[in-house]
């Protein structure tokens, strides 16, 4: 199926196009999809709400912004209904009693919803191997992976499944298979966008966001899902600006910092060339490129390790067999229960990560490992700080690489744990990350990652409008 924007998805509704023919042809194309994108399909709740807004839309009701638009969504957001499995066997038959803040809001504008999207194990990932019902492939290549944790919110949108979708990002979630999978990836400021519903991974890590075709599509997403929610006590108050204004104004006189420890070893030059090609087109619109420096940034990866697998195993000892998890079958007691839930039910690489977190909050280890690890992310937080005072935006590549093989770092968690080295330090800080496809290269597809201040979003998408003016896009 062919990609679709929402300008485009609009245009056939506004030509006489039926919500339930759109929803129809999204969910056949999931269905028939060898990429493994989604875990589940709602082929019967979809097209009744497809259905229903038809009737909604001849009878002149006002509808909303996404009326009739499909949409998927990452598979640990809650659903009111649908199964929400986090990619887990020990949530494989749990269904949520509600919605995630963003799902209702997604809703209330129109959104149909078709499904939700392969995941990582508990968002635990950046390849989208770890998820218990099956690999996600690379849509560009299908013997790559797309990425993770939120390969299959990506693929979904890169296929032209859907036009938009939702994803989560802890250390690089949402911008990492953005960037392998050729599409727009947004994680937004931490408390932009209420984690109400959100199933948790690292609490002061993670953030909900969009993948779409566009950055203007991407601009619209924000517009409806960003905002205060009062079930979600570290969401902001602040207003919410009309993230579509100005997205057209250009970059001319803005300021783009250039951190030199992000575009050093380890970036394959052919990444480079081709980031290093949009960030002179940039220049090339009026931006004035500012070489700033963030030498904490070699930190970063030991200290968001220690803060997110110690949350992990904060967070994760709910799913214990008793309340709403599955449970190992016949228990012989209560703490046989417990131990072979939680080893026969987690995949591998979420035991790690629980068994490195609980070691690094236990007595006579905690500051040694997470006190400390605390202080690197303030100092972390306080480098960007500085950096703003001498840029506006700052410009980095999103992976080192591209997309790699299937297999061929899921044995290697180390190596897999440093495919994050550029992302990682902007969920310790808590700021808003845009990736933007630019040139591929070698025929596999690259992101720009723009980063900005807190709250900064604005900047970000007029900033990515302006990557986006290239003659491949």
């Amino acid at each position: 199926m062919p990609a679709l924007t929402l300008a485009e998805t609009k245009r056939r509704l506004d030509g006489g196009e039926s919500c339930e023919s759109l929803a129809e042809k999204a969910i056949g194309c999931a269905e028939h999809s060898k990429l493994g994108a989604f875990v589940s399909i709602d082929r019967e709740g979809a097209l009744e709400r497809a259905r229903a807004i038809d009737l909604r839309l001849r009878a002149g009701e006002r509808v909303g912004a996404l009326a009739g638009v499909p949409v998927a969504i990452k598979d640990n957001l809650c659903t009111k209904g649908l199964r929400t499995t986090c990619g887990s066997r020990i949530l494989e038959s749990f269904t949520p009693p509600y919605s995630a803040t963003v799902v209702d809001r997604l809703e209330a504008e129109g959104a149909v919803i078709i499904g939700k999207t392969a995941m990582d194990e508990f968002a635990m990932g950046s390849t989208s191997e770890s998820n218990a019902f099956g690999v996600v492939r690379n849509p560009v290549d299908p013997e790559r992976v797309p990425g993770g944790s939120s390969g299959g919110s990506a693929v979904c949108v890169a296929e032209g499944i859907v036009p938009v979708s939702l994803g989560s990002d802890t250390g690089g979630s949402i911008r990492q298979p953005a960037s392998f999978c050729g599409v727009v990836g947004f994680k937004p400021t931490y408390g932009r966008v209420s984690r109400y519903g959100l199933v948790a991974y690292a609490s002061s890590l993670d953030q909900i966001g969009p993948f779409s075709q566009t950055v203007e599509d991407t601009a619209l997403m924000m517009n409806i899902i960003s905002g205060h929610d009062g079930r979600d006590n570290t969401s902001s108050t602040r207003d919410v600006p009309d993230y579509l204004q100005n997205l057209g104004d250009g970059v001319k006189g803005l300021r783009i910092g250039i951190p030199e420890e992000y575009w050093g070893e380890g970036l394959e030059p052919a990444v480079r060339t081709s980031l290093d090609e949009s960030v002179r087109h940039l220049a090339d619109q009026g931006a004035i490129l500012v070489p700033v420096k963030l030498p904490s940034t070699r930190f970063a990866i030991s200290a968001y390790y220690i803060i997110a697998m110690a949350e992990a195993s904060s967070n994760l000892s709910r799913y214990d067999g008793v309340r709403y998890s599955s449970r190992a079958k016949d228990p012989k007691s209560l703490l046989d229960m417990y131990s072979r839930t939680r080893s026969e039910l987690f995949g591998e690489e979420v035991k790690r990560r629980i068994l490195i977190g609980t070691f690094v909050l236990s007595a006579g280890y905690y500051d040694a490992y997470y006190a400390k690890a605390q202080r690197v992310r303030e100092v972390i937080r306080r480098e960007f700080e500085q950096a703003f005072a001498h840029c506006d935006v700052l410009a980095t590549p999103t992976a080192p690489t591209t997309a790699w093989k299937l297999g061929e770092k899921i044995d290697d968690p180390l190596a897999m744990y440093l495919s994050d080295i550029d992302t990682i330090a902007v969920n310790l800080a808590g700021l808003p990350g845009l990736v933007v496809p630019v040139e591929p290269a070698g025929g596999l597809p690259v992101g720009l990652q723009l980063i900005g201040p807190a709250f900064s979003e604005a900047l970000l998408l007029k900033t990515g409008c302006a990557v986006e003016r290239r003659g491949h896009l």
